[in-house]
């Protein structure tokens, strides 16, 4: 098995329990790593035998910027029922970070994941 990640990956949503926070989109950081079986890609050196990150990473902020959420861990929830969805994948990590939300914190971050069974 094999790991994909993505890290800082900035994500535009409306998000926030809040009403100043539900306002206008909040750019967030997502980190993401899947676990799948990249042995065919290994060999080939062709990019239709893995996950293609790009298309992944556009997925992701397009799942999120479609999204309308109180709390990131429901966005959290969403974002990773659609990428197993969507992608060969077998675990899935997932943090989201939402800067600048506490004064005296830079971050806050909500760590997820969830594996399927095969």
């Amino acid at each position: 098995m094999e790991t994909i990640c993505i890290q800082g990956l900035q994500v535009s949503t409306l998000i926030g329990v809040y009403d100043w926070e539900r306002t206008q989109n909040t750019d967030l950081l997502f980190d993401v790593e899947l676990d799948a079986d990249l042995t065919a890609a290994m060999t080939s050196d062709d990019v239709n035998d893995t996950i293609d990150y790009a298309k992944l990473a556009t997925f992701i902020q397009q799942t999120a910027a479609k999204a309308r959420f109180e709390l990131l861990e429901a966005l959290g929830n969403q974002v990773m029922d659609a990428i197993l969805a969507n992608y060969p994948a077998h675990t899935i990590r997932l943090a989201i970070t939402k800067p600048n939300i506490l004064p005296d914190a830079n971050n806050v971050t909500v760590r997820m994941s969830r594996s399927i069974t095969q």
